[in-house]
């Protein structure tokens, strides 16, 4: 059932970027629905197409971050090391779902490429393994638990100030990190869903596939040989010494942040764009090679580029029309203050299948989700969360944040599809369930003054 629901949605689903615009129009009708005039929607529009700005080019420094990093010799070494660790296919599949997982939790940029790096190695000292269930492995991290970890868009724009939008800022002030992913709830949750997605990686994969990586034709490259200076003017881009220079510089300005405003609050987008872009530039050692793995990792910028300018518009709309007030009193009034966070759950893993990106569907959603959570006097932070983990069960089977695994495994979004479909059915029930027993134990926190 799994593969002919992915080969279906592979023939009927379209475009992430098609996607966002049904979204765009679903949102305009709504506006018009609700009493604003089709020139005042316009304007709207208008002024929110550009007003994410900051945060999609944070977003795109993410993916490029997570890849300078994933692609560096000594992490490149470390794969192949980690790769001839498993032995059987069952073991194998489960052996990158783990480090799939675990690293989402620093990067969902970093893990994207460093499993899907893995998972190419794995397949060539376990050629009988299926590689659709490899590859699925790789992208359960992004599929699951990535925004219950460092990189949540969504938590690092709550607690970023110059990265939320003023209308946000009014609703719920800046929410730190103590209260979101610091909680020892959405450590819970995590640990939940990690070791369901290294369970059902394990006993999904097939013992005996003819769809192993030979079948699907994928070579066993070797390492392009290191490029050498040509010319004395070349000198510098083959020299480290401005490449410690300056991550020297930019590690002190880190632990200068670490020390004035502590480890709990010092972790923003900014200052962790700027840690693994630092930490890229040390393991590259060359200015030519970093530039090299810049310049790799660029087109998988592409959706967030393009897309994230029309989710602006949508957030134009929703919060200068009179869409955000209704939603958010519609919430209050179908919901009470137990069943809040399984209604935002079901809310926005439905939604993520419009816009399938967590900072700016995020963006979308929280004006009037965060609204409704001060009315009924739900702990703000565990609304995050919640949002978190359901915003990432659409992931499993949109193939939008695929693509740099795609590329990478040269495999389609089919063949991923069916398995994710299958951790999709199990993490729904799992994350419904948790998000609100775990909201029990957690009372109100008034918002912090903008």
């Amino acid at each position: 059932m799994g593969a002919g629901l992915a080969d279906w949605s592979l023939r009927w689903f379209p475009d992430g970027f098609v996607f966002a615009l049904v979204a765009l129009l679903l949102v305009f009708v709504a506006g018009l629905l609700t009493g604003s005039s089709a020139r005042e929607l316009t304007e709207y529009f208008g002024q929110g197409f550009w007003s994410l700005i900051p945060f999609t080019m944070q977003m795109a420094m993410v993916i490029i971050g997570g890849y300078v990093v994933a692609s560096s010799p000594a992490i490149s070494k470390l794969i192949q090391r980690l790769a001839r660790m498993p032995k059987d296919p069952r073991s194998a599949a489960a052996f990158v779902a783990f480090f799939s997982l675990f690293t989402a939790l620093i990067s969902w940029g970093l893990s994207l490429i460093f499993s899907g790096l893995l998972a190419r190695q794995v397949a060539k000292n376990v050629p009988e393994t299926d590689y659709r269930a490899l590859g699925a492995a790789a992208y359960l991290g992004t599929g699951s638990v990535w925004a219950l970890g460092l990189s949540s868009s969504a938590t690092l724009l709550m607690a970023t100030p110059s990265s939320m939008p003023a209308a946000l800022m009014h609703i719920s002030g800046t929410i730190p990190l103590t209260q979101t992913l610091y909680l020892w709830q959405n450590a819970v949750l995590a640990s939940v869903l990690i070791l369901s997605g290294i369970v059902v990686t394990y006993f999904s994969c097939p013992l005996h596939s003819e769809k192993t990586a030979a079948w699907y034709g994928v070579a066993d490259e070797s390492s392009a040989p290191a490029e050498e200076r040509q010319t004395p003017g070349e000198w510098l881009e083959y020299s480290p010494i401005l490449s410690v220079a300056v991550a020297i510089l930019g590690l002190s300005y880190l632990v200068g942040v670490l020390h004035r405003r502590g480890p709990l609050s010092a972790l923003d987008l900014n200052t962790y764009n700027l840690l693994f872009l630092m930490i890229g530039l040390l393991l590259h050692w060359r200015p030519r090679a970093f530039v090299r793995a810049v310049a790799e990792a660029v087109p998988s910028t592409a959706g967030v580029l393009l897309q994230f300018p029309f989710y602006g518009g949508i957030f134009g709309l929703v919060t200068m029309s009179a869409i955000s007030n209704i939603m958010a009193h519609f919430f209050v009034r179908i919901s009470s203050h137990q069943t809040f966070p399984i209604l935002v759950a079901l809310y926005s893993a439905l939604l993520g299948m419009l816009v399938p990106s967590g900072g700016s569907k995020w963006i979308i959603e929280a004006p009037y989700v965060m609204q409704a959570a001060k009315d009924l006097r739900v702990h703000l932070g565990w609304v995050v969360q919640v949002y978190n983990a359901a915003e990432a069960l659409p992931n499993l089977v949109n193939p939008f944040w695929m693509l740099p695994l795609l590329g990478i495994l040269k495999v389609k979004a089919r063949d991923l599809v069916g398995f994710g479909l299958l951790q999709l059915m199990v993490n729904s029930v799992l994350v419904l369930f948790l998000a609100w027993l775990l909201a029990f134990t957690l009372p109100y926190v008034p918002p912090l003054s903008p």
